[in-house]
C-alpha cells in the first residue's frame, strides 16, 4: 500500500515537471506584426498568410499594424518581442536598410528567419520612344555619359527599387551616382514624368508599369529576377539580356525575434511552407501581381545577410550610409 502511494506520488510529480516540456507549440494565439498601414500591399499579404496559418497551426493568428517611422516602429517591435514564438512579423525590404541609414540599431541579422514569401522584382522601364532597345545599350550609354545626363524617378532616394537599380549599375562597374534621382511619391507620378520626357528611367515592379505599357508609352528592357515572370513572358531577365545573373526589388518575409525555441521555429517554417504552396495563396498572390519567391529558414537567413551587405555597400556609394 505504501509502495502504491509512493508510485502515485512520483507519477504526479513527474507529470507536473514534464507536462509543460511536452506541450505542443502553439498553445495560444500568435500575433503577426505588420510595420505598414492596413490596406497596403504588405498588410494584404500578411492577412492572406495569417488566415491560412490559423488553419495550419490550429490557433488564431492576429495581424496587428504598428505603423510609423517609415516602418521602423513595427520592425523594432518585432525584433524586441519576447522570443517565445508567439510574436512574429511580416518584415519588408526596409529591414535591411535601417541600420545603414542610422534610423535603427538592429540589422536584418537580428531576427529568426522563417521564410521569404514574396519578391517583387524591379523592372528597367524606359519611354516607348527611347533610343535604348535593350538593357545592354542602356547600360553602355549610362556608363559613357557624364554624371547627371540621365535621370530616374518613381520613388524616394534609398527606396528598395532605387537600391536594386543602383546595385545593378554597381555590379556592372558603373557609379550609381551617375543617375540623378527625381523623387516622387511612388511609381505613378514617376511614369508621368517619364512620359513627359523629364526622366529616362523608372524602376518599378512590372504590375505597376502595366497600364503605361498597355497604353504604348513605356517599354521594359529587363526584369531584375532570376527567371521571367509568368504574367510578362516577353520581358527578359537581366541574365538573358546581358549575361549577368542578377535579381533585386522589394521583398516580404516572415521573421521572429532572435532566439525563439527550435520547436517553434521548425513548426512555423513547416506551416508557412505549406501555406505558401497552397492553391489559395498562390492564386491570391498571382491575381494581385505579387511576385512569388520562396526561401525557407537558413536559406532566407543567408538572403538577409546578403541584402544587409549589398545595401550597405550601395548606400555608401550613394552617400546614404550613416554607419561604417
Amino acid at each position: 500500500m505504501k509502495l502504491t502511494k509512493l508510485a502515485l506520488l512520483t507519477a504526479a510529480i513527474l507529470a507536473g515537471v514534464s507536462g509543460p516540456a511536452l506541450a505542443q507549440y502553439p498553445e495560444r494565439p500568435i500575433t503577426m506584426i505588420v510595420a505598414w498601414a492596413a490596406g497596403g500591399g504588405t498588410d494584404a499579404v500578411a492577412r492572406a498568410l495569417a488566415a491560412q496559418l490559423e488553419a495550419e497551426l490550429g490557433t488564431p493568428v492576429n495581424v496587428v499594424n504598428r505603423t510609423g517611422g517609415a516602418g521602423v516602429i513595427g520592425h523594432t517591435e518585432i525584433v524586441n518581442a519576447r522570443p517565445d514564438g508567439y510574436t512574429i512579423g511580416l518584415a519588408s525590404a526596409e529591414l535591411s536598410t535601417y541600420y545603414w541609414s542610422g534610423t535603427a540599431q538592429f540589422t536584418a541579422n537580428d531576427v529568426t528567419p522563417i521564410a521569404l514569401v514574396n519578391l517583387d522584382a524591379s523592372a528597367f522601364n524606359v519611354a516607348a520612344n527611347s533610343e535604348w532597345q535593350d538593357l545592354r545599350s542602356a547600360l553602355d550609354a549610362i556608363a559613357e555619359a557624364p554624371a547627371g545626363t540621365y535621370k530616374l524617378s518613381g520613388m524616394a532616394p534609398g527606396a528598395a527599387y532605387h537600391l536594386a537599380f543602383s546595385s545593378l549599375l554597381n555590379a556592372e562597374g558603373i557609379d550609381p551616382n551617375t543617375i540623378t534621382v527625381v523623387p516622387s511619391q511612388g511609381a505613378a507620378p514617376g511614369f508621368q514624368e517619364l512620359a513627359a520626357g523629364g526622366v529616362e528611367i523608372v524602376p518599378s515592379s512590372l504590375p505597376e508599369a502595366t497600364a503605361m505599357i498597355d497604353a504604348g508609352q513605356v517599354k521594359t528592357l529587363a526584369v531584375l529576377a532570376s527567371e521571367r515572370l509568368e504574367a510578362f513572358p516577353d520581358v527578359p531577365t537581366v541574365e538573358e539580356a546581358i549575361g549577368r545573373p542578377f535579381a533585386g526589388g522589394t521583398w516580404r518575409g516572415i521573421v521572429a525575434p532572435a532566439g525563439i525555441p527550435d520547436e517553434a521555429r521548425d513548426r512555423l517554417i513547416a506551416a508557412v511552407e505549406t501555406v505558401w504552396n497552397s492553391e489559395d495563396f498562390q492564386s491570391f498572390m498571382s491575381e494581385r501581381g505579387f511576385g512569388l519567391t520562396y526561401l525557407s529558414g537558413d536559406d532566407f537567413g543567408a538572403y538577409l545577410a546578403e541584402q544587409h551587405e549589398q545595401n550597405g555597400e550601395v548606400m555608401g556609394l550613394l552617400g546614404l550610409r550613416q554607419r561604417d
